[in-house]
């Protein structure tokens, strides 16, 4: 029996906009086992926040398959999704715009528990109390509202919220990026401690390449809506296969002034990810492009656990 929590099938999700529909998540495949965290990262737009709120249904998909613990979730009616959603939660990139700025800090990690109608009050109280604590909120802040707190505590404050009906599996979308440096380590380590601790299982959404190696077991690249490349992460980090991860990984700066990094700049203009041709849509701006490119790619096991949508990927 596998052990896998998420698995995504064939995963798209096209919006109609003006001249026809915009490919955001396109034939989309993986699985996330057990406890593992995947991280999932690409430039601003190639739709990596789309892809997590499909998966737990903030957003419709268009087509393919979302299998949760074996069972298809794919089309839900109202109660059946309120049923899933207690075990598949978000915690969103701004933690401020996130948060109902008319409820204190009590009241908002008391609402999933209300809502559940599995708690009764005296349960909420002791419950909502305990999740404050597990996150790092003070006591003498629950009757605090949100803009009274700084930007981590607030961030805390989301992630009481997401883990209070005990998922399973949540998306991570971007919850450190809008915070200081130094506030980012203790909100990654707070993630971590509690994946440890609760048995989480995570999909770590970022364009910060160093907090996704920090984190992650796993890594998937993507590229205007499709998956270019999946591996673990150190294999990703040492031996990048895919043109485009490539030039990703050459722009994080080095702080080694004997051995710089070699940066490599891409040229060419970006495919339109609306009505896109087949074929590699990275196929207009890498260096390594023939026109074996404009056919379909798929993604295939190049090496052990180590995938890529490239048909040049051997010879380059």
């Amino acid at each position: 029996m596998s052990d896998s929590v998420i698995e995504v099938r064939n995963l798209k999700k096209y919006f109609s906009v003006p001249g026809g529909q915009l490919h955001a998540v396109d034939d989309v495949s993986f699985t996330i086992e057990k406890g593992q965290t995947l991280g999932v990262v690409g430039e601003s737009g190639c739709g990596k926040s789309t892809l997590g709120r499909t998966i737990i249904h903030l957003l419709d998909s268009t087509g393919g398959q979302i299998l949760l613990n074996g069972k298809d979730i794919t089309k839900l009616n109202a109660h059946q999704l309120k049923e899933a959603r207690s075990n598949m939660q978000i915690i969103f990139q701004d933690p401020y715009s996130s948060l109902n700025p008319r409820m204190t800090v009590g009241e908002i990690v008391s609402e999933p528990l209300m809502l559940s109608g599995r708690y009764n009050k005296k349960q909420i109280s002791e419950e909502s109390d305990r999740l404050m604590d597990l996150v790092g909120i003070e006591e003498r802040l629950r009757n605090s509202y949100s803009h009274e707190l700084d930007g981590g505590r607030r961030q805390r404050v989301g992630i009481a919220r997401a883990i209070a009906l005990k998922p399973e599996f949540i998306v991570c979308d971007e919850p450190v990026s809008a915070l200081d440096v130094s506030i980012q380590a203790q909100v990654l380590n707070l993630l971590m401690d509690l994946q440890d601790s609760i048995g989480l299982t995570l999909m770590f959404v970022t364009h910060d390449l160093s907090v996704v190696r920090h984190i992650s077991s796993h890594i998937c690249v993507m590229y205007l809506g499709q998956m270019v490349e999946k591996a673990e992460t150190e294999e990703l980090f040492t031996r990048p296969m895919h043109p485009y991860t490539k030039a990703l990984l050459s722009a994080i700066p080095s702080v080694d002034i004997h051995h710089p990094s070699k940066r490599v700049l891409l040229k060419g203009e970006i495919t339109s990810p609306i009505n896109p041709k087949p074929g590699c849509r990275f196929y207009s701006r890498c260096p390594y492009a023939t026109e074996k490119c404009k056919e379909p790619q798929e993604l295939h096991e190049i090496s052990p656990e180590h995938f890529i949508s490239c048909c040049r990927a051997k010879e380059i």
